[in-house]
Formats: structure tokens, sequence, C-alpha cells
């Protein structure tokens, strides 16, 4: 069986990655010294910073965690996306610490639980967690709160430091000769960042990951996305707590001399890829379904749907055969993305396959791929020259994957992987870092999916989202859902099993229409209409699939800041 195999990025033999430390130093010595690494906006005001200056922040932060007795400690970062998340995550890692990236939309129940549970010793924050932190300040009198925007009420509290002078104590320090930053021994297979699971904190398990784990994963990104280099800008659009945002994106980005553009709202979203002229982005299917969809009304608002879709067909035609038009014909509609937009890396959830179609159609190309948490989190994306529509591509040059199936029959099974991005553990439980591997070594996904002849993966379900049948039937939601996308009735649907009493579970479609093209019908006829909808969906599935239970929502579906459905909760 031939199975794909990535293209090596040249920059990895010429600039291979090690740690984390000497990767950021080759950087600022590669580029120039003032060449940026963020571009960003606080405030209506534009602000910049260069390589050379990150790199005087993050050791200057090592080097005051040191004078204050903190290096090698456990520190938490939460907020907005901002550059200084990113200087406290190296600063903590290369001085021998544990990052703990928090969600800035947890609760303060929440937030107080984590702080405790991760044994924090310090945390950096942004502007918009002021007020809580002030709070907390007074409760946790051993913790060093570091404010990276402190107003007035800030600056006056004794028990909390703006982040300004904790590294101006740091650069002194630097400055006298201090060289413990540059010195310090590199472990690269100790723990240096926990990443807490979605769910309660209860429920939530801290992912355990080395330098070897990230790093392993951000060169195996470097293969990933084309063209990579200090030539690239990308848009940061996703929260900087999230393992495939700070590796796919910042990681790989900072490696290699590339501008991070952050954007600073979800609103504003299209005015910042105008603005920063991004040639890639990192997303989930949310954002990239909304482009689609705003494409599409932007091309039938101009009257333009038949042309369009006409140069689409000849563009399509000429591309089969190597021709590459597409700039040519869809220039004025890629001034809408910057003009600069080659590629969207896209995980999370599953995309609509004709959003994949259409942006490669007019020149921008989208590679679906597949991650998880535990893997650092990158196992799989479609190549940008031989993507298959549907599958997640094949696993990254460092990655093994292989199916685990009940039956030697099954077509599919759960999908287990193993590599140098795998994670070390689950934090102070052993009992679950023991479940979520095989006795060789493959650790569990919980995804059900089967490889194709090339070695391509295809999902088809997760596995703690599995609703069993009676008859042992096994009937996965995301497969139900992606019928249920197909309809321009609905904005947002899943699908679930609700329990009945002495019966099998009721497969469940639990909709949020799109109100504005139901306006003026009442609440009966709204119901009529979905369930014709989604009668006509069921009459093309097999018995056993079909939504016999019907829930329709007023608003839309409670998310979590990377924009993905809390399943959990509906």
């Amino acid at each position: 069986m031939k199975r794909f195999k990535y293209t090596r990025n040249p920059l990895i033999d010429a600039e291979p990655m090690v740690d984390f430390r000497s990767s950021l130093k080759k950087t600022v010595e590669r580029v120039q010294r003032d060449k940026n690494v963020y571009v960003y906006t606080r405030h209506r005001q534009d602000y910049a910073l260069t390589y050379a200056d990150f790199y005087d922040n993050i050791r200057a932060f090592g080097t005051a965690l040191r004078l204050r007795g903190l290096s090698g400690k456990h520190v938490v970062v939460i907020g907005d996306s901002d550059p200084c998340y990113m200087t406290a995550y190296y600063a903590t890692v290369i001085t021998g610490g544990v990052i703990v990236p928090l969600d800035k939309d947890i609760s303060d129940e929440e937030l107080e639980n984590f702080l405790t549970l991760s044994e924090a010793v310090a945390v950096v924050y942004t502007e918009a967690q002021n007020s809580r932190m002030r709070t907390l300040s007074e409760k946790y009198e051993k913790l060093l709160f570091l404010s990276a925007h402190p107003g007035k009420e800030e600056e006056e509290t004794q028990r909390i430091t703006p982040l300004e002078e904790f590294i101006a104590e740091g650069k002194r320090a630097v400055e006298e000769g201090d060289d413990f930053f540059e010195t310090c021994p590199q472990d690269l297979d100790k723990c240096c960042a926990i990443i807490f699971t979605s769910g309660t904190t209860g429920s939530s398990k801290g992912v355990m990951l080395s330098q070897r784990n990230l790093v392993s994963s951000a060169m195996d990104s470097a293969d990933v996305i084309d063209q990579l280099g200090d030539f690239t800008t990308l848009l940061s659009v996703l929260p900087m707590h999230h393992t495939y945002e700070v590796t796919t994106g910042h990681l790989t980005a900072h490696f290699y001399g590339a501008t991070v553009a952050i954007n600073e709202s979800i609103k504003y979203v299209s005015k910042n890829i105008k603005k920063y002229k991004p040639t890639y982005m990192i997303m989930v299917p949310l954002f990239v379904e909304t482009m689609h969809k705003k494409m599409w009304e932007e091309i039938r608002k101009r009257g333009m749907e038949k042309k369009v879709r006409a140069a689409m067909k000849l563009s399509d035609a000429l591309l089969a055969v190597g021709v590459d038009k597409r700039k040519e014909f869809f220039g004025e509609l890629l001034e809408n993305y910057g003009g600069r937009l080659d590629a969207i890396v896209c995980g999370g959830a599953k995309l609509n396959p004709q959003c994949i179609r259409d942006f490669r159609s007019i020149g921008i190309e989208i590679q679906e791929g597949y991650g998880i948490t535990e893997c650092s989190p990158l196992l799989a994306a479609n190549p940008i020259n031989k993507n298959k529509v549907g599958s997640v591509g094949p696993a990254v040059r460092g990655v093994q994957v292989r199916i685990e199936k009940e039956h030697p029959k099954d077509k599919t099974g759960e999908i287990l992987a193993k590599g140098a991005n795998v994670m070390l553990g689950y934090f102070k439980n052993e009992e679950a870092t023991k479940e979520a591997f095989t006795e060789d070594g493959y650790f569990r996904t919980g995804d059900i999916g089967y490889l194709d002849k090339d070695g391509y993966i295809y999902i088809t379900g997760r596995k703690k989202n599995v609703i069993i049948l009676s008859n042992g039937k096994n009937i996965f939601p995301e497969e139900l859902e992606e019928h249920l996308a197909k309809c321009p009735l609905f904005l947002e649907s899943v699908v679930v099993g609700r329990e009945q009493p002495d019966a099998e579970p009721l497969i469940t479609a639990v909709v949020y229409p799109d109100y504005e093209k139901l306006t003026g019908l009442s609440d009966e006829e709204i119901e009529k209409k979905i369930r014709e909808e989604l009668n006509a969906i069921n009459r093309t599935l097999p018995q056993y699939k079909q939504m016999r239970g019907l829930e329709i929502r007023k608003t839309e579906f409670e998310k979590t800041t990377s924009r993905k459905i809390k399943r959990y909760k509906v």
C-alpha cells in the first residue's frame, strides 16, 4: 500500500527546531532585528513588537522569575490574545517551569479551582481580567499577580505587580551580568505545559506536554503549511489558550521569522483580514463557513452568481491541467481577504466540503486537518497539492496512525496515534493516563474513522458522543449533523440521543433555525416548516439513523472561545 509522504519544508533542514530558546535565538539572528514578530491594536492604537524586543522581554521575564524564586514553578496565563501571553509562555518553559494557559471565559469558581489544581505560583493576565484578579489577589496572598495592562486601581494595589515592572526588574539583572536565562539546562522531556481539557473542573483532565511534544508538532506544522518563512503573515484569530492556535500558529511562525497579526475581536475578523493582508490563517469551521456564506451573499447582492460560478468551472478545468488563473479571474474577490491569502488551516470539527471546493476555485486553499490536545495537537492534515475533500489528510510526518477495529470485518474503528508529539500523560491522574494508551504505546484518540488506500484519514464520529441503539447499532451524531448543515434553514444543529423510559434513545435533532428566513410565521408554522425539512433529510437516511425527535432553539448554542458548540450542555 503506497502512503502519502509530506515533502520536508527546506527551512527545517536549514534551521531545525531543537528547543524554544535555541530556536528563538536562531530566528532573531537570521531575520532583521527590527522585523515585527507581532502587530496588533489596543484601544484603537496600533502597536508592533520586533523579534529583538520580544526575545529581550522573554529573557527578562525568565530572569525575574529566578530573582523571585519562581523559576521551575507553575505559572498561569489567562486573557485576551496579546504578545505578553507568549512572553510568559516561553520564559516559563525555558527556565524549567510549567505554563498553564486557561480559557479567559471560565467562571470565577472554575478559575479558583484551576489555580489550586494547577499548583500555580503566579498569574499573568490581560486587561479584561483586571477586575476579578483584584478580588482574587486579596484571597491568594502567596500568588504573584502580574497585570499586563494595569489600570489605576491595579497600580494602587500592592498585591498586584505591573508586568512592565516585572520585566524591567529582569532586564536590570541581565544588564548587570545575570546569565541564568542563557545557561539554564533545557530538558526536552519534562512536563513544560499543562493544558486543561474542556469540561467542569471535576471532569477536566490536565494534559501534560513537553518541549519535545510541542517542537515536534510545530515541525510537522511547518511541513503542512506551504511556503512558510519570514515573508509569511499569520492572522491570529483563535484564543491563545488553545494548543491548536499556539502550536500551529505562534510557535511555528516564530521559529521561521513570520509576523503574527493579532485579531482583537471576533467581530473585526473581516476588517483585520483586509488590514493585515495575511498569507495564511488558523481557523475552526464556524469561521470558514461564515466567510463562505458572506462571500456568496455579496456575490448574489451584486447579481454576479451565474458569472462567478461559470468562472469557477473554467478555473477548476484549467487548474486540472496545471494552469492556474485564479488570481487573474478572482482578483477583485480576493481583495476582500487582503489579496495575499494563500491558505487556511482548518480543524476542530467537520467542515462543510463545499467551502473547501469554492475557496479552492477562487485561489484560497483550505487545508482541513485533525488534531487533539493530547497530541500537541497536530495528527493529520491535507497537503495543498493533494487535498482529498472529506478527509482530514494523511498523518503528518512524525506521527504513526492505525485503526483499532472491534471486529475484523468493520470498516471503521478507533483512531490510535503514536509519535514524539503525544503527551506525557494526565496531571496527577495515573489511572486516566493508563486508560489512554494501548499496551504498545499508542494513544487512544476517542475518534472513530478509517484509512483509505493512500493513508488518508476519514473521521466518522466521536466515540464518547456515540448513540448506541438497542439492536447494537452505533449512531455517530457528527454524520447526521453533516446532513443538517446542508439545509439553508438551519444555522446551527446538534444531534443527541434523548433517553426514554423503557425505550431506546430517541435520535433528536436540536436546531437553531435562521429566523430571518421565517419572518412572519407563527411558532406552529415554524415548527411545521422545520419538520418538513427534517423529514426530507430523514428520507435519505437508513431507517435506524432517522431523527425522529426535534427540538427548536430560540437562541444559538453556547460555545467555547474557539467557537465550538458545548455539546455536553445540549
